[in-house]
């Protein structure tokens, strides 16, 4: 029996020796750990950087080439009828979008809402201004009547979203 007290008495600071040490490695192992996590995570994102900027330049671009200003600037004919010129910019902005399309994976979700938003809203602003023509509406009656109507609203949801856009390539760095 006293040498099972003694053993007990020995055991006793070996096993709080050793409780000790695992307690030391796991909390070395864990900032470790740690360590390499967030070094991960800073070469994933400075690996995703660029490939991001891109995308938000290609969409700011979107954006700019898809704003009413610019297109009836690019588009317009004066040999063209009103619902030539139309079918042109509706055409414009479908194309513009579909060969963008592939940027919201590097683009925040809000940013890709807004981005169709801004197209579906010029498409209407577009639709508003042509359903106010007549069959003889030349493409001048329609440019001045979508700057009327630009005018009138002031800021186009484009310049909104590149105003968003902008704020959120800020925040990567």
């Amino acid at each position: 029996m006293e040498y099972i007290i003694y053993i007990i008495v020995a055991l006793i600071p070996a096993l709080a020796a050793v409780s000790i040490v695992y307690l030391f490695l796991k909390k070395s192992a864990e900032k470790e750990i740690s360590s390499l996590t967030m070094q991960l995570k800073k070469e994933r994102q400075s690996f995703f950087l660029e490939p991001r900027i891109d995308a938000y330049q290609r969409v700011v671009l979107l954006m700019d080439r898809i704003g009413i200003q610019n297109l009836v600037m690019r588009f317009h004919e004066p040999n063209m009828t009103a619902i030539q010129l139309q079918t042109k910019l509706l055409e414009t902005i479908r194309q513009e979008f579909d060969h963008n399309v592939a940027q919201q994976i590097f683009i925040s979700t809000e940013a890709w809402e807004m981005v169709k938003k801004s197209k579906e809203e010029t498409i209407k602003i577009i639709h508003i201004a042509a359903k106010q023509m007549s069959e003889e509406s030349s493409s001048l009656d329609l440019s001045n009547k979508l700057f009327e109507i630009v005018a009138e609203i002031g800021e186009l949801p484009t310049e909104i979203t590149i105003k968003l856009l902008k704020e959120e390539v800020r925040k990567l760095f």
